[in-house]
Formats: structure tokens, sequence, C-alpha cells
């Protein structure tokens, strides 16, 4: 377009070379002047009108210079187009020195040369102006997605092209002038973001432009509009950044003397002072002089906060810039310039501001004050410290939110201390005070401010601690001693941020704060005990604990260690996510591990420190802590060398030896899970500790103890086995006594053990652990006088109170008695001896304190203590002690009535028993005490409540009872019947329920109690294990068989079952048959079916064994009664109740069958369906004999096949769908052979008929399916079958999916059936919609597991494809189809035959037939892949013919040549594929943007097999279409079918190649792998950017067919197209140009703007935003 077309024919003089001339002086005045122009930028300048030459402008200008240029008046035509472009660049030359102006007097003026370069460039604008306001016309969209991302392209737009973007911007403003205020900020928004990236490309006048325009944006409405005000003053600031000098000139002239500003300006200017703090600082003279007249008039409170903000950033950026002097344009610069004018704003603030009952307006002023305090002249400020300080204190009272005034406080303060105040001094007292009350509060961690309040207040006593060390001191220790919890927290945390942030004043302090903790460390209080662990915790990082008393602050940490967890607070306070998190415990557990593992110095203070905090009862709940804090230290000290880890015990007196230390944790260990898991930190520390413990013990604990940690970590507290993890630690134990092998040293181990004993008073278990240890160690001790010393010691000192420890005490003697067997039994001897078990009142001293209950305690537990040495001594070892001296001390208590005595009496005599029983010597020993510890179980079974469960006596002595049976002597018949009577008695008039409370317990005694008297029970019939005996056992039940009680009855009955059970199951019983031989005739045997609903169970019973040989001898002859024989047969099963009637009536009919096969199977038939259970027997007794069931079968067989499946009812005929309803002979048959075939013996005759059996039943199934019942049987099934029917289903086609089932099973092919269970195929055989591909499940099952039957199926399945019913062609049609994926096909040398039966369907009426024809060619390429090649030209012909199916678009036969042809193609020869290659691929290329996602999948996938075959070697003409489908692909891959962008993954994978491009190609492989997420930008960048590089010429026609995929119907699709297109864009270059209908791809991303899907137009406006780089 011609400049004279675009802007129309100019008049003569509307430009003058006056007014030109002027225009250049403009320009040299302002040169001259240095920059500032004397004309304002606002005004316009006049053509007509302008007088005179070129003006005193540029004669100043060039004065003392030579003039360089010469130019003519402009020609008429270019008047307006040399004010456009000469003007400004004449004037920018002016502008500059004169070795650097653009004209000389060699060169003529460029206007001729600038008219094509504007006009370009005028159309550049164009596009670029379209663009953004295009976008700009999106700015209202309602999404703020969709706004936000149109806001971010017009960015992109501003970041290529900033100057014509934000002229858009600005001339959309001015022409909007009644668009929303929301909208215009969002406009301006954008203009700042573009501003702050590219500020420095504007020119003047635009920056001039663009002030102009958020100046007046700013300052439109005097109300207050934040959110458009903000964004305006955003833009000011963002140009400040490069052109402060005109940003603050406009907003001086925004400062009119005499009035108040408005609100924004004040923003702005406050803003511009923190942005550009160099730039603003210099004019901050004139704007103070501008503001400071006016505040007096400020009487809103927002104008005064205003106001108030101003002043706190001018004071901000004036600190900035005098603190940064060295960078700053005027280093001169000093705190003097503005100390009047703050001052004088800060009398105003601080005297009449902060006077105001508004808190927000006091705030303010605060926030202010403290900034404007470092600028204050030194004297005025120490002038003003007496009333200002008091000034900020008395605002504590009156807000809440106090953030603002400590953070003010602590910059007055610093600004105080600078000067070297000495008013300060006289405030401490009363700052110290309030910051201290503030500090006291109480901090809510939901609440920010209040957190960050108490920081600004620890940095004020920073900064008083840094100036006032002494007297801070002075008023907080004091405080300590308070008992106010909050004053005490709140001291503490001063004392801790002191001690952190004024190290070095405080260091000569440190005695002085250590001994002020002497009370804190007292407080019971959860708050208090927080706060003093957290200053410990700073004492310990700057060597306070190693001064003395530190070992005070390390105890009192371990102290808090110890805390027990049920001690700790419930309620979690407010905010907080987990309430042990910050328990006292939980704190000092970390602290203790932090100071033993970060501060190296506290090293040499904790170790070996620590140890001694080990063994105390008061520390156990720390040993987890403490243990783990060791462990680093020590390994600390490993690393440091030996002499550094060993400890000198001499040296240290209060540290535990090695022997406690060691006895201790082995002993915590047994209760592992305690004490967050105090079991493995105990064994790793005894295993790190070893050099100290024992030198020979460290590659044995170094094996050993990781096992140990292994079996924990493989349990659970609920899951650990306590029992046998304890057997693991005395093995240990055992193990290590053993490798020491020391006396002495372990002679010195059972000592500490026995002083630890009254340490685990409260802890039973650890305690009964600790005994064992004693007995372990004891047992490894050589030393006979000291195993016999700590023996008695442990007698004489035991707590014979506690059960618990009575039986730890037994369980020691016991392990003792393994290694020293006589000396055991002498001590307890001498024990037994002593006069402790004599009920006179001159028993020893250490028992007079001792009441007769306490004394039946003592032999409670020396009694337990015989039994444990009777059951772990050696048993070669015990017997000759049994009777001596173990019974002999037992059996002298028997006659006591303690309950408690008796239990262990039969406890240890249950021992005893055991032990003599699993002797090796039992059987030769003879054990004279028999008799009389039978007797006395049993009197302590009698003495047991007869009614009532309530101790384990009767339990244990049945136990015992049961081991002393075994023994010799034999009881003799009176003892075994006492034994008998008494522990049947004992049990069996137990009430039925358990009363009590714990129900639950004595249910479980109650069941073990039965089990012991089980267990004797059987013991006694063993011994006598005869009829006799069992009968003897019956009778002394029978009494309790026939009790008038229930539950008496219930157990009686279940002994006797029990007893007979296992006298049953060591003998032999044999039944012996008898028959009676037959003699009757037909009315005979017509009585005798009458006979067989006699109730006289020997009478029927005669009665069929007589019918049975009525049939064998006479059968022959009763051919015409068959009929009426099984309908009396039938009818007498309905009614005869015998279990013998049916085995025999299914024998009658065998017999009949075997002379009469075709009568009976007619006559069985004509029952009625559904068949009840008696007609299904009698079914399946004629498949009893192999060559009878195969007639039965074939006969079947006939009937099922001789009738048409079903009939089509009347409703066809009206227009309707026909209604198929199945006919009954066939249904029949079909019911008739399940139950045949169900029967084992059938197997043979399966067998024999398998091809024919498979065939007929389906075919019988694929003409069933959708068939109905007859009305009279669907009636039947609604109202639901009698209990007599069988429950089998009696729909058409689930009945032939069943016998089908069946015969499959019958015949051996379990695999097959089982695969289809697996898979459920039977029931997609069953319904319409999956039966097809029940046939191909079938199919596949049979060729993987019944192969060899193929050939004769096949050759039975020949004929089918001429049948007259759909169904059954399309199952016969899918079932060869799927043979072909098999290579049993090829195995069998079915292919040929195979393939001509498929190619004789190929022209078939039916479309499903025609449609899986090329399914079973296409699976030719999986079962026989070497036989492709040979069939190709006929497999492609079927193929390629199949694309061509009918006129459907959506034609089921194409798909499915789609899906053969993706699996062929592969396989066929080159030359074969060639000649096709280009038809299939446009055939195929519009199902890419089908409806159906089959259809997309199904050719995006074939068409990537159509590249993969051409393995980058494609002709051209093919070339077309693999780049034609690039763009297609691409976009689906955002297709909401994920089958879809699964497929043109694939499909781009194999283009690669063809695209002769390696790193498209790779892009490709590498984000397109399946299974990997994909990030859909990423990966179309990365293409976009290589197609560009590679391709440059097919832009345009990518970006046409995105523009079709611009109206696609998916969402994502959509959205994808213009992401294409703006990714295209982005890595296009300028030359690509010419490819572009700029003004069509605008026109039509416009309309996408306007899509109903946000996600579409966000992508439309980010492509838009793209677009400018074509512009």
């Amino acid at each position: 377009m011609s400049l004279r077309r675009r802007w129309g024919r100019v008049p003569r003089g509307s430009l003058s070379w006056r007014a030109w001339g002027r225009s250049l002086g403009g320009a040299a005045e302002e040169a001259e002047s240095g920059g500032a122009s004397p004309r304002s930028q606002g005004e316009r300048w006049e053509g007509p009108g302008c007088r005179g030459d070129l003006g005193s402008g540029v004669r100043r200008a060039t004065a003392g210079r030579k003039l360089l240029f010469s130019c003519q008046p402009p020609a008429e035509g270019h008047s307006q187009l040399l004010q456009a472009t000469c003007i400004p660049r004449l004037r920018a030359s002016l502008l500059r020195p004169p070795s650097q102006q653009l004209w000389d007097g060699r060169r003529s003026c460029p206007c001729s040369h600038w008219v094509k370069e504007a006009e370009t460039t005028d159309m550049t604008e164009s596009s670029v102006k379209k663009l953004a306001f295009t976008l700009l016309d999106a700015i209202t969209d309602k999404d703020p997605l969709v706004q936000e991302q149109v806001c971010s392209a017009l960015c992109s737009v501003g970041e290529v092209r900033p100057v014509e973007t934000l002229r858009a911007c600005e001339e959309y403003l001015r022409q909007h002038d009644k668009l929303a205020h929301p909208y215009r900020a969002a406009v301006l928004r954008a203009m700042e973001r573009v501003l702050s990236s590219c500020a420095s490309e504007l020119d003047k006048d635009t920056a001039s432009t663009i002030i102009l325009l958020a100046s007046s944006e700013m300052t439109k409405t005097k109300d207050l509009v934040w959110d458009w005000q903000q964004a305006a003053s955003g833009v000011l600031v963002a140009v400040g950044r490069q052109f402060i000098s005109k940003v603050m000139e406009e907003l001086l002239r925004r400062l009119h003397p005499g009035t108040l500003p408005h609100c924004a300006v004040l923003h702005t200017l406050a803003s511009l002072a923190v942005a550009n703090a160099f730039g603003v600082v210099p004019f901050l003279p004139s704007v103070l002089s501008s503001l400071l007249p006016v505040l007096g008039m400020a009487k809103q409170d927002t104008v005064r906060v205003a106001f108030c903000s101003a002043l706190q950033h001018f004071s901000e950026g004036a600190l900035e810039y005098l603190a940064n002097l060295d960078r700053a344009p005027d280093p001169t610069v000093r705190k003097d310039a503005f100390a009047t004018d703050i001052f004088s704003a800060y009398d105003v603030l601080f005297h009449q501001w902060l006077q105001s009952r508004e808190a927000k307006l006091r705030l303010a002023v605060v926030e202010a004050l403290g900034p404007m305090s470092h600028l204050l002249p030194s004297e005025r400020l120490e002038e003003q410290l007496p009333k200002l300080l008091p000034g900020i204190l008395a605002l504590y009272k009156k807000h809440a939110e106090t953030f603002y005034l400590s953070k003010s406080l602590g910059q007055i303060l610093e600004a105080a201390v600078s000067v070297g105040s000495r008013t300060l001094e006289t405030q401490l007292d009363a700052l110290l005070a309030a910051l201290h009350s503030q500090i006291c509060v109480p901090v809510e961690s939901s609440s920010p401010l209040v957190m960050s309040n108490q920081k600004e207040v620890l940095r004020c006593f920073t900064v008083l601690a840094c100036s006032s060390p002494d007297r801070l001191l002075a008023f907080l220790l004091p405080r300590l001693d308070t008992s106010n919890e909050r004053t005490r927290v709140g001291t503490l945390q001063v004392v801790r941020h002191v001690i952190n942030s004024a190290a070095a004043q405080m260091e000569d302090k440190k005695p002085f704060i250590l001994s002020s903790m002497r009370l804190p460390l007292l407080d019971t209080n959860s708050k208090v005990k927080r706060a003093v662990v957290q200053v410990i915790s700073a004492m310990a990082h700057h060597g306070y604990l190693e001064q003395p008393g530190g070992e005070a602050m390390i105890e009192y940490i371990v102290q808090q260690c110890a805390l027990p967890p049920e001690q700790e607070p419930e309620k979690p306070g407010p905010g907080s996510k987990d309430p042990k998190a910050d328990s006292v415990r939980a704190i000092s557990v970390r602290t203790l591990y932090l100071v033993s593992t970060t501060v190296d110095r506290m090293s040499h203070v904790l170790w070996p420190y620590l140890l001694q905090f080990l063994t105390p009862v008061r520390f156990t709940g720390a040993l987890t802590p403490l243990c783990r804090s060791l462990v680093h230290l020590a390994q600390k000290r490993q690393e440091a060398g030996a002499d550094a880890f060993l400890i000198q015990y001499d040296a240290h007196a209060s540290l535990p030896s090695p022997y406690a230390v060691t006895g201790r944790l082995l002993v915590v260990s047994s209760s592992p899970y305690l004490g967050d898991g105090r079991g493995a930190a105990a064994l790793r520390l005894l295993s790190v500790l070893h050099p100290n413990i024992h030198p020979l013990l460290g590659q044995h604990w170094e094996t050993t103890v990781p096992l140990l940690l292994g079996y924990l970590d493989e349990h659970t507290e609920e899951t650990l086995p306590q029992e046998e993890w304890e057997e693991k630690l005395l093995m240990f134990l055992r193990d290590t006594l053993a490798i020491v092998s020391d006396n002495a040293w372990i002679c010195q181990l059972s000592l500490e053990l026995c002083r630890q004993l009254p340490c685990y008073d409260e802890a039973p278990q650890e305690k009964n652990f600790l005994y064992k240890c004693i007995g372990t160690t004891l047992g490894a001790a050589s030393s006979k006088e000291v195993v016999r010393k700590h023996l008695q010691e442990l007698l004489e000192t035991a707590r014979y109170q506690e059960e618990a420890e009575r039986e730890g005490l037994a369980c020691c003697f016991g392990i003792c008695a393994v290694s020293h067997l006589e000396d055991t039994l002498a001590q307890l001897e001498d024990f037994v001896r002593s006069e402790v078990f004599r009920k006179s009142t001159g028993i020893l001293n250490i028992f007079k304190d001792r009441s007769e209950n306490e004394v039946e305690k003592v032999k409670s537990a020396l009694i337990l203590c015989y039994g444990h040495v009777a059951a772990r001594a050696p048993r070669e070892l015990v017997l000759a002690k049994v009777e001596s001296d173990i019974l002999r001390n037992i059996c002298q208590h028997f006659n006591t009535k303690d309950p408690a005595l008796k239990l262990c009496l039969v406890q240890s005599v249950c021992m005893v028993s055991r032990a003599i029983c699993s002797s090796t010597q039992a059987g030769s020993f003879h054990f004279t005490r028999k008799a009389e510890l039978v007797t006395q179980m049993m009197e302590f079974i009698r003495a047991e409540p007869p009614d009532s469960l309530r101790t384990p006596i009767r339990k244990k002595a049945m136990l015992t009872c049961t081991y002393l049976v075994s023994v010799e002597p034999a009881l003799d018949e009176q003892a075994r019947a006492d034994v008998i009577r008494g522990c049947l008695h004992s049990i069996m008039a137990l009430l039925p329920e358990p009363m009590e409370e714990d129900g639950g317990c004595q249910k479980s005694l109650y069941l073990e109690t039965l089990h012991a008297l089980e267990d004797l029970l059987t013991s006694l019939l063993q011994r006598n294990m005869t009829p006799q005996g069992l009968q003897i056992m019956i009778e002394h039940l029978s009494p309790w068989i026939k009790s008038p009680r229930g539950h008496e009855r219930a157990r009686a009955l279940g002994l006797s079952a029990l007893l007979l059970r296992y006298f049953l199951e060591h003998l032999r019983v044999s039944i012996i048959a008898k028959r009676l031989p037959p003699d009757q005739l037909i009315s005979l045997l017509l009585t005798m079916f009458e006979a067989l609903g006699d109730p006289e169970k020997n009478c029927s019973r005669a009665a069929t064994v007589m019918i049975n040989c009525l049939l064998q001898e006479r059968g022959g002859v009763l051919q015409e009664k068959v009929p009426e024989i099984v309908s009396v047969l039938r009818s007498k099963l309905q009614e005869a109740q015998g279990e013998h009637i049916l085995p025999a009536a299914q024998h009658s009919v065998y017999l009949l069958a075997t002379q009469h096969c075709a009568a009976m199977v007619s006559s069985l038939l004509g029952s009625p369906l559904p068949l009840d259970s008696h007609t299904c027997m009698l079914w399946r007794a004629l498949a009893v004999e192999p060559r009878l069931a195969a007639q039965v079968l074939g006969l079947l067989l006939e009937k099922m096949s001789r009738d048409v499946p079903f009939k089509e009812s009347r409703a066809f005929l009206l227009g309707r769908t026909p209604d198929r309803v199945a006919t009954l002979l066939p249904l029949s048959a079909t019911c008739a052979l399940f139950e045949v075939m169900s029967t084992p013996a059938a197997g043979p005759a399966v067998l024999e008929l398998y091809p024919q059996l498979f065939v007929a039943l389906l075919l019988r199934v694929s003409c069933t399916v959708g068939v109905q019942l007859p009305r009279n049987l669907q009636s039947q099934e609604r109202r639901g079958a009698s209990p007599a029917l069988a429950t089998r289903n009696l729909e058409p086609c689930s009945s032939a999916v069943d016998t089908l089932r069946c015969m499959l099973l019958r015949s051996g092919s379990e695999d097959v059936v089982q695969r289809m269970d697996l898979e459920g195929g039977w029931e997609l055989l069953r319904t319409s919609a999956g039966h097809e591909e029940g046939a191909t499940r079938l199919a596949r099952a049979m060729a993987e597991h019944a192969g060899p039957r193929l050939p004769l199926v096949l050759k039975t399945l020949a004929c089918t494809h001429s049948s007259a019913y759909e169904n059954q062609r399309v199952t016969t049609t899918a079932f060869l189809a799927e043979l072909l994926n098999s290579n049993v096909a090829n195995d069998l040398m079915l292919l040929d035959s195979l393939l001509e039966s498929l190619a004789a369907r190929q022209k078939d009426t039916c479309a499903s037939v025609r449609r899986l024809v090329l399914r079973g060619l296409a699976n030719l390429a999986s079962g026989c892949p070497d036989k492709v090649r040979a069939h190709g030209p006929q497999l492609l012909t079927a193929m390629i013919g199949g694309l061509d199916d009918g006129d459907n678009p959506h034609s089921p036969v194409a798909l499915e040549a789609m899906l053969g042809l993706a699996r062929l193609v592969h396989l066929v020869e080159a030359w074969d594929l060639r000649s096709g290659l280009l038809h299939v691929a446009i055939r195929i290329r519009p199902f890419f943007d089908s409806e159906k996602m089959e259809f997309r999948t199904a050719s995006i996938r074939l068409f990537g097999h159509l590249n993969k075959v051409c393995h980058g070697d494609c002709e051209d003409i093919f070339l077309d279409q693999v780049v034609g489908g690039l763009a297609p692909l691409l976009l689906h891959l955002r297709d909401p079918q994920a089958t879809v962008a699964s497929a043109c993954r694939f499909a781009l994978c194999m283009c690669g190649p063809n695209l002769a491009c390696e790193e498209l190609s790779a892009a490709f492989q590498k984000h397109l792998q399946e299974g990997r997420a994909l990030h859909f930008g990423e990966f179309l960048n990365t293409t976009c950017k290589h197609l560009m590089h590679h391709f440059p010429d097919l832009l345009g026609r990518l970006l046409t067919t995105c523009l079709f995929y611009f109206k696609s119907s998916w969402e994502d699709v959509r959205a994808a197209a213009p992401l294409f297109t703006g990714f295209l864009v982005l890595h296009a270059l300028p030359r690509q140009q010419p490819q572009v209908d700029l003004d069509q791809l605008i026109s039509a991303l416009q309309i996408l703007l306007k899509d109903p899907a946000p996600e579409v137009r966000t992508r439309a406006a980010e492509a838009l935003g793209r677009l400018v780089k074509l512009a």
C-alpha cells in the first residue's frame, strides 16, 4: 500500500518548513539545556501559523560548529512522513555529540529512503497493533485463568515489540474510556510487566506518553480504587527505573502548592523510593519541600496513612542511599541534606498524628518514625528521646498487634545507640519493663504477627545487651527467681536470646548466669521446663556448661528425658500439629542428642560423664536418648584413638562399673520396645562399649548384636515372642561368659546383678529376667562357695509376696541347677530346714515380722524352685534325685489349704512328672511315689468347687496325672476308675457359661482344662487299647450322657466321640453286604415298586433288591413297559424317604437301559423341565458303563440336532423384532447330555464322541444366544424351583454352555475349562454382546490345551459355512479365525484347510462373518508368521478390499482390515506392499478424525506401521502423506481417549526415521516412550523447534492443518491446535513470513477466544502472544 493511498493527499502547507525547523529548534534547545525540553511533552506542534527559519534553537545548538548538513524543504507528499520519522531522528541526532550525528554533508536527506521503510514499518506496526487489540478485546474474559493468559500473551508481544505494544495499550485505553476499572487495571498490569523487562528499549517520547497515561489513570478518580490505582502506580514505578527524571517530573507536576496530593501519587513516590533509591533520593528535597507544607492540611486518616507510608519509604530509601554511597550517583550526599525536612515531618507525625484515635493511623505513624529516627539530627534525636520512647511505649497498651511498635522501637534504639545517646540510660528501666512485659505475652503460633513481634522485641533486647549488658542482666536475672510462669518463661527466652546474640558481651557474665538458673531448675511447670532446656542448649553452644555448675545443667536435661509419657500434657496447644513433639521430654531428648552430636566442645564434657546416669532408677526413662548420645560420643572417641576411648575408672569414681553397665543394659533390653525402643539402643551401646567391658568380647559382640537388632526390626511390640527374645538374650549372656571364661570376672558380674535386684521392684517383668540372668551367671561360675552364697542371699532377700518374683527366683534356681545341681539342692535343703517353715513364733530374725500367710508364700517359692530344678537340670541326674531330694521336700506340704500354695505344688509336681517322662531312662524307672501323687492330685481336684472354674489347679493336676499314667508301675483298676470318675465329675458338673466379668479368660481356662481332660482320658485308653477298655470309658461317661442337663450331655457326647475316633483310628472295620435271589414276574415287580414307600426300612430295602433282580433276569421282555416303569419309578422316588432307595432306582434304570436303550432315553426325555433331582440321578445312572454311555450320548445328540433350535413368534410379522422361543426336545436333550456327562464314568464315552459332541454343542450354543424359554417354563423360573428340582440354569444358551463345559471336563480338557474360567469366556458365550469373543477365547484355549483334538473337530466343522443360521456361521468363523492365531494350525498341518474355509466365507452376506474372515487372515501373522510371505498377495488383496467394504463410514469390516494390515505389513514382501501403500495411506487418512475411538486408534496405528515398514526409504509420494499426517498425529496426542493418544505416540516414533531428521526422531523417542508421562507442552515445543529448523517450508502447511483443528469437537484437541500454532510461530524464522496469512490466523484465533472452553481460550491467547514474531 502506497503512502498516498494510506494517508490520502496531503494539502500543501500542512507542515511548513518553518514548523519543521521549529521542531528541530526544540530538539536543539533540549540538547543545549541538558535534556530538559522547554516545551511540555503533552503539547502538539501546529503546522499552519508557524513562522521563522530553522529557529534560534538550531542556531544555538550549532553555534561554534560547522553545519554538516544541507537539505531542501520536503516535497509536498512527505510533510507528514517528515513529522513522523525525520524530525524525531534529527532531534535525536542533534542531542548527540557532533562525532555521533547521523547526517553529514556527503549524505542527502534520507526521506526518500524512509518512504519505503516507513511503509513496511507501518504495516508491521499495524499487525502488532491488531494482535494487541485482539488480546485487549479478550481482557474482559470472565475466567480468571484465561484473563491471566491474555495478559501473559500481551506481555509476550510486548517482550518482542515493547514500544508498539505499549502504544497499542495506551491507544486502547484512550479509545475505550468507559472500560471498567478492573480490566483497565489488568491492562496496566500487563504494561507494567512489559516495562519491567523492556524499559531500556523505550524512547523518550513513548516513555513520556506512557507516563502521561499512567498518571492520568492513577488520578482519574479522587476516590480510592486501590486495584486500578496500584496498577497505574506500578507502571510509573516500572518506567521510573529507567526514566526516573521524567517520572519524577510528572509526579512533581501532580504536586500542586497548597493542595493535598492524590493518595496514589504518594504511594507511587513511596514505591519509587524503594525501587530506585539512587534515582529518587536526589529528588527528595524537592518532594519534601512540596509535601511538608501541606502535611497539616491532611485531615482524612487515609491521606495521613499515605503520607506516613511515603515518609517511611523515603527514609528507608535515603538510608539505603547513604549506606551505599560507593554506588550512589552523588557520593557527596549526607544525612544532613534530609535532616531538617525529616524533623519537620517528624514533628507533625509525632506531636499531632500520633495522638489520633484511629489505630491504623497510629501504627502507620510508628512505622514511619522508626526509619525517620535514623535521619534526625543527632541533637534533635537526643532531645526527642525522652518524649519519643515513652510515647512509643505507651502505645503498647492501646494496640493488640504490637509488631509494628516493636519493629519501630528497635529501629529507634539502634539509632539512639549509633549516636551514643546518654538519654537512653535514663529510659532504660522503662524500656526493659515494657519489653519484658511484651516477651511475657503467650505466643500463639497461629498468629504470624505475634511471632514476629516476639522476634522484634528480642532484637530490642539484643541492642540493649550490646550497649548496657550489666543493666540488662541486673534487670533479667532477679526475675528468674519469681514464681510467675509467664515472667519466668519470658525471662528465660530473653536470656537464651542474649546468650546467642550478644556472646561477646556475655563472656565474662557466664558464672552469674549459671548461678541464676538455680531456682528455674526446680520449677515443675512444663512451659518453664521447656524454656530452661532451650537456655541450656544455648549455653552448650557457647561454653557455659564447661564452667563450674555446668554438670547440674546436664543432669537437668537427663532428668527431663526421663519424664514418663503419662505426665506429658494431653491437650495440644493451639496450632500445634503434634503435641508430643513439643513436650518437655521430646525437646530434652532432641537437645541432648544435638548437643552430643553437633557441639564439638561438649564431647569432653559429656564423655564419660553421661555413663553415670545409666544405672540410677530415676533415670530409667532417659535410657534410650542416653544410649544414643553415648554411642555417638563413643564412636567419636574411638576415631580419636584408643587412649581417648578407654575409661579410667579410678579417675571417675562416680561412674558405674563395667559389670553394672553390662547388667543394666542387658536387663533393660528384655523389654525392647519400652521407652522409644530402648532395647535396640542399649544393645548398640553395649556393643560399642566392649573395650571398656572386657577386651575379649569385641569380635563376638560385633557379630551377635546386629543379629539381635535385626530380630527386633522384624517384629513389633505386639508380635515379639517375649520368651523367645529372652532366651536369645540369655544365650547372648551365656556365650559372653564362655568367651570371658574368667571366674573372678563372672563372680563380680553376678554380685553386681544381685545388687541391682531392688532397682526393678516396680518392673516385675524385667526383674524376672534379671533373676534368669543371675541364674545364668551363677551357672557359669566355677566357685561353689560363691554360688551357694548368692543363692542363700537370694532366698533371704526375695520379695515373696510378689508372684512374678517367686517365679523369677524359681527360674534362677532352675537355670543354676543345669550346672550346679548338687549345690542348688543342698542350698534349698538348708533353707527347708530353717525355722521359716515352722508356725511357732520363734523363727529366725529375718522372718520375725512375717505372718503365717507370708510363710506360705515362702513355701510356694521354694516348691516352685524344686519344680524348676527338676525341669531344667540334666535328665540323667534328675531321676536319682526326684524321690530322695525333690519330692521329699515337696510332698510334706500337700496338706495345705492355701490356693496359691496348692497351685505351686501341682505345678511343681507336673514339672517333675514331665521331667521323668522325657528322660531316656523313663521306661526302666520305677516310680514308687506314683500312686501317692495321683491320689494327691485327685484330692486337689475334688477339693475344687464343683460348679465353677476359678483356678488352673484342675488343669495342672490333670496334666500331672497324664504324665504319671505313662510311668511305671501301672495304676490298678480301682485307681484308674477313681481317676476317671473324679476328673469327669470335676468337669461335667461345671456351669455352662462363665458368669464372671472376665468371661474371656474363664472360657480360655475352661477349654484348656477340657483339653487336659481329653489328654488324660486318651492316655488311660492307650494303656488298655481293647474293646473292654473302651467299654469301661463309655460306662463312666454313660451317666453323663443320660444327664437331664443339656450341657452335661453335650460334654459327655463330645468326649465319647473323641474316644471312639481315637479307638477307631487303631482298628480296621469291614462290612459285608447281603443279597437276595430274584424269582418274580411283572406283577411282583409292580408290587415291589409300591413297597418302596414302606416306612419299615428293611421292607423297602428288600423291595429294591427284588426289583433289581427281576429286572436283571427278566428285563428283556419289558420293552413296552419301559415308559410305565420309568414313570412309576420317578413317582415313587418322590414319595420314598430312605437313603437306599435312590441308588437302587439308579441301578434299576441301568439294567433296563442295557436292554432297551432307545426306549429308556425316549422315556426319560419325556420328563418335565426343569429336571428334578431324582430324574437327574436317573440320567447319571446311564453313564456307569462306557459302552452304554456312548450309546446314550449318540441318541441324545441325534435328538438335539433333529428339531429346529427355536421358533420365531408372530411379533416378527407385525414389524417388530422377532422373539425366538426355544423348542423343547433339543432343550431336554441338552439338559440330559449335561447329566450324563457329569458322571465320571462317562469319560471314555465322551472321548469316543469328542468331535461330534464338541461341534454339536458349540452350534447349539451359537443358535440359542438370545433365545427365550417357552412361556410355561418362564413362569416356573420366575416362581423359583422347588427344593427337589435341580438348581441348574434352564435358560437355553446357559444350559448349552454348561453342557459344553461339562463335556470338556469329562473328556480330560480341564485346562481348557480352567482357561475359560479365568478369562470369563463362559460368561461371554452366554451373551449376545460377548458371544463372539467367547468363541474366540474357546478356540484359543483349545489350540493351547487340546490341539490334538482339533483335526477331527475341524473336519466336523467343515460343512457349517453353509449353515442357514447366521449365528452359527459367525460362531464357527470366529472359532476358525482364532485357530490361525496359534502355531497349532501349522503344527497339525491345518493351515491350508483353514485358509480355504475362511476364503469360502469371504463373500458372506453377514458383515460380521466377513469381518471375522479378515481377522482370521490377519491372525496368520502371529500364528504362522513364516507363512505370511507365501500368501502375501492373497492376504493384502483381502485386507485392501476390506477397506472399501460398503458405504458405511464406520464399517466394522474396514476397522478389521486396518487392524489386520497393521499386523501383516511387516511380514509380506516389500514389493507386494509397495503397490498398495499409497492407496492404503490415502484411504485411512479420513479415519484419523473419526468420531469413533476404535477407528482413530486403528488408522493411526496402521499409519505408524506403514512408516515402520518403509524404514526411512519411502517414496516421495508416500513421504507427502507422512508430512501431511504430522499435525493430526501431534494434535491427537491430546485425544480424550488414551488408546488414541498411545497410537499417536507409536505412529510418531515410526514417522521419525522417514523424515530424515535425527534430532526430531530422537525427540520422538525420548518423549513418546510408552508408559512415560508426557509433558505435552515441552514435547510440542521441542518438536516445533526441530520442524522449523529442518523443514522451514512446512510452516504454512502445518498452520493450515492447525486451522482445521480449531473447529475440532474435542476440547483437548481444540486447545492443542492453537498451542501447536504458537510453538510453530515461536520457532519460525523471519524469512518464513510469506508462508503465513497472518490476518487469517489472527482472525481464527480471535474466534477461539470466544470458545466456551476456558482451556481453548487460554491456548488461543497464548498463541496470539507468539504471533508477534511474524508481525
